[in-house]
């Protein structure tokens, strides 16, 4: 008992340390991953010669009228129709992904047809593919079909379950349910359509979340597809926009673009906010099952 009793006083201390040690560690990472963020706020609201002279975070004047420019538009095109362009693209992206994908996963992981496994071993193989070899195929289909300059080839792929990753996710999650759940929808006479509609599609709400959200936050963020296909600034979006602040004049606006890059920052974080629970809950369940 004496051993014991003069045992723990001395781990304490140790223990401590390493505690303590681990958290400085942890905020160091962060305070290293988020001073971008905090630089492109605190560059938001700097007058536009301090942006380029001055080498320090925080602003000597404030700059407010940054975010009054932005807000006010670009070459005469106000900066809410940039973020409905936005808007239009990503939630027909994210809609188009949660359609196709869910149900091409749930014909991988549920039903028996020739040529399953081959079909899905190369739809595996395409997650390695890079998009820019299929750029050129793709935008001669569209130019052949006169869409390019509309936003039809930026949702329309999406429509046909092209990202592999999604479809694996969602295979992963469903192989992980029992199979005893369509055994008793199938005695209640469901075929696989009603098996789907009333057994997998609603236990598939974490995989789905999961998807909508990386979908949403890429398509968002997405600058080379949109540079390729959108050719009317009319129709840019806002990672489009950005490029204008630059373009337009001799003389960049940086001070605006800064600003206008911290505005189309808030949907995604918004986004990102109101689903995270279930993105951490998709992630997880889909990592350990099947």
């Amino acid at each position: 008992m004496t051993t014991l009793t003069t045992a723990r006083p001395a781990e304490r201390p140790g223990r401590r340390l390493r505690s303590i040690g681990w958290h400085l560690l942890i905020i160091a990472v962060l305070a290293v991953l988020l001073y971008p963020v905090a630089w492109l706020v605190a560059t938001s609201v700097k007058p536009t010669d301090e942006i380029l002279s001055s080498l320090s975070l925080l602003p000597t004047r404030l700059a407010p009228e940054n975010y009054s420019a932005a807000l006010d538009g670009i070459a005469g095109i106000g900066v809410w129709r940039f973020f409905a362009n936005s808007v239009l693209v990503a939630v027909g992206a994210v809609i188009g992904n949660l359609v196709s994908c869910s149900l091409a996963a749930y014909a991988f992981a549920r039903l028996r047809f020739r040529l399953r496994g081959p079909l899905f071993a190369f739809t595996l193989l395409t997650i390695m593919l890079p998009y820019h070899v299929v750029l050129i195929p793709q935008y001669t289909i569209f130019n052949k079909l006169e869409l390019v300059g509309t936003f039809v080839p930026l949702i329309l792929p999406k429509l046909l379950a092209t990202d592999a990753f999604f479809v694996f996710l969602m295979v992963q999650f469903i192989r992980g349910l029992p199979r005893e759940l369509d055994d008793a929808a199938a005695i209640d006479g469901c075929g696989p359509i009603l098996t789907f509609r009333y057994v997998i599609l609603p236990l598939l709400k974490p995989a789905m979340v999961t998807t909508a959200i990386f979908t949403f936050i890429w398509t968002w963020n997405d600058f080379f597809s949109q540079l390729v296909y959108l050719n009317d600034p009319e129709s840019y979006t806002v990672p489009l926009a950005l490029r204008l602040f630059i373009d337009q004049t001799s003389e960049s606006a940086f001070g605006p673009m800064f600003a206008m890059s911290v505005l189309s920052l808030v949907p995604v974080v918004l986004f990102f906010l109101a689903f995270q629970r279930y993105l951490v809950e998709g992630i997880a369940t889909s990592g350990l099952k099947g």
